[in-house]
């Protein structure tokens, strides 16, 4: 892939709107076509992103777009059910693909479309967002460095207060009401990555998962328990009807802290990390630079950032298609575990 990078984006939901501002940002990239099923849901979009003279070209089949713009990158925003046969349209197209979570609903699409990539010679990545949160990046390079010692254990409270009423995500991503799986499979998965980010790789899994709010079908609130391979734990604490100290409780959706040897790392909800050592009663704050930018530190455009420059360096990115399956079998895991009430070894 060369630079510049013609970018056609599927989808005009209510996330896709981060992934334009993103790409219209990145100099080594430009938005060429859109498509989504109904064109004229994206004819806002079409105008914004297009030129003075000339909004986005706006196609209802992916084919038809692919022969036509001939784009030379294609970012997948649109509802999971579509994931799989939009990437088996775009397979012999050959060109690199983006691709949202929850990656092609589960384990056995992801793996599907992973062998569609592998025979068609064209890199997948799945556009994994939270690792790249500025906060998470930074409590990356101070664990590295030695901040809070030997890592004992990472955990992480989600409370993003949105899940209450029967109203609960209609304003935002209605399908949210009518996932089966809900809790784990959209959102906690983003933890499951980030775990593995901050920790390593997990060794084990337990889980208690429960739906709180009736309106919705899948489960709301649970709490997963995590071994990882050099004797730490991690503790997910998920419950998406409570809610946490912030100006904007969507900016970290909740609040984190990393226990170790030397020292706590608090994460707030404000984005902000908080670093005490051990046997001392006062926290000082770690300042480092980022952007409060639409969603979660302006991690939409990190995430396309990293992810563009590693194709154009010849190198894989971090969210491979294929390395981010493992997130997706520790969800089974996960699920498994709270259907029989058993730890599940990894």
């Amino acid at each position: 892939m060369r630079a510049p990078v013609r970018v056609a984006v599927i989808g005009a939901g209510f996330f896709s709107q981060f992934h334009y501002d993103a790409w219209s940002r990145i100099d080594e990239a430009e938005i060429v076509a859109i498509c989504v099923p109904d064109p004229a849901e994206a004819a806002e979009t079409a105008r914004r992103y297009g030129t003075a003279d000339q909004p986005l070209p706006v196609f209802a089949d992916p084919t038809e777009m692919m022969h036509e713009v001939g784009p030379s990158l294609v970012d997948i925003t649109a509802p999971p059910a579509a994931h799989l046969p939009l990437i088996e349209r775009l397979a012999p197209f050959g060109v690199p693909i983006i691709c949202q979570k929850p990656f092609c609903g589960g384990v056995a699409g992801a793996r599907e479309a992973i062998a569609l990539a592998e025979a068609h010679g064209f890199p997948l990545a799945v556009h994994e967002n939270i690792r790249f949160q500025p906060w998470y990046r930074e409590a990356k390079r101070l664990i590295e460095a030695g901040a809070v010692g030997q890592p004992y254990q990472a955990t992480f409270r989600l409370r993003p207060g949105d899940g209450q009423g029967p109203d609960a995500y209609l304003d935002r991503q209605p399908y949210f009401q009518k996932m089966p799986r809900f809790l784990v499979h959209e959102t906690a998965i983003h933890w499951v990555d980030t775990f593995r980010y901050l920790m390593g790789e997990p060794t084990g899994v337990f889980a208690r998962l429960a739906r709180l709010n009736p309106a919705i079908a899948g489960e709301d609130s649970g709490v997963v328990l995590f071994d990882f391979a050099h004797g730490a734990r991690g503790v997910f604490d998920g419950n998406r009807l409570a809610d946490h100290v912030a100006e904007n409780r969507r900016r970290t959706m909740g609040e984190m802290w990393i226990e170790g040897s030397e020292g706590t790392l608090r994460l707030d909800g404000e984005g902000r990390l908080w670093l005490r050592p051990f046997g001392a009663n006062d926290e000082t704050e770690r300042e480092f630079p980022w952007r409060d930018h639409l969603f979660g530190g302006d991690c939409v455009y990190l995430t396309c950032r990293h992810i563009i420059d590693a194709w154009l360096a010849g190198r894989e990115p971090e969210t491979a298609a294929q390395s981010y399956l493992r997130n997706q079998e520790i969800e089974e895991a996960i699920y498994r575990s709270a259907e029989t009430g058993r730890w599940i070894d990894l």
